[in-house]
């Protein structure tokens, strides 16, 4: 799912941070837990709307989605995720030699520097 991204970008984010495998996990769940379960909880009632269709393949088609989202959204990011992502730890970020040619992105601590207005001397 899309919000997959959002998490572990929070999680790369925090690990960058402190260069810690278990708190970059814990802190990008907890800050992220919101917003995925908001989203979550929108497309499975969306995805559940579908299945009270008189068309049976829509009705397939919406309680199938509805219960792989829902899962996704609890068993996969509270349990799976977490558990395989402590277990594999530097792991994580691995980055094969192939994929050198991938462009690094490092964080900046810095805010940008605001360019002063023309005449304002």
């Amino acid at each position: 799912m899309d919000y997959h991204m959002l998490l572990l970008n929070r999680i790369k984010e925090e690990y960058d941070k402190h260069d810690q495998n278990e708190l970059a996990v814990a802190t990008g769940i907890r800050l992220t837990a919101g917003q995925i379960t908001s989203a979550a909880a929108v497309m499975v009632g969306v995805f559940a709307a579908f299945a009270t269709s008189r068309i049976l393949g829509l009705q397939q088609f919406g309680l199938g989605l509805a219960v792989a989202v829902f899962i996704d959204a609890t068993v996969i990011r509270v349990i799976l995720l977490p558990a395989s992502m402590k277990l594999l730890g530097r792991w994580n970020w691995y980055l094969p030699g192939w994929l050198d040619w991938l462009p690094r992105v490092t964080p900046v601590d810095e805010a940008p520097q605001a360019i002063p207005a023309p005449g304002n001397d």
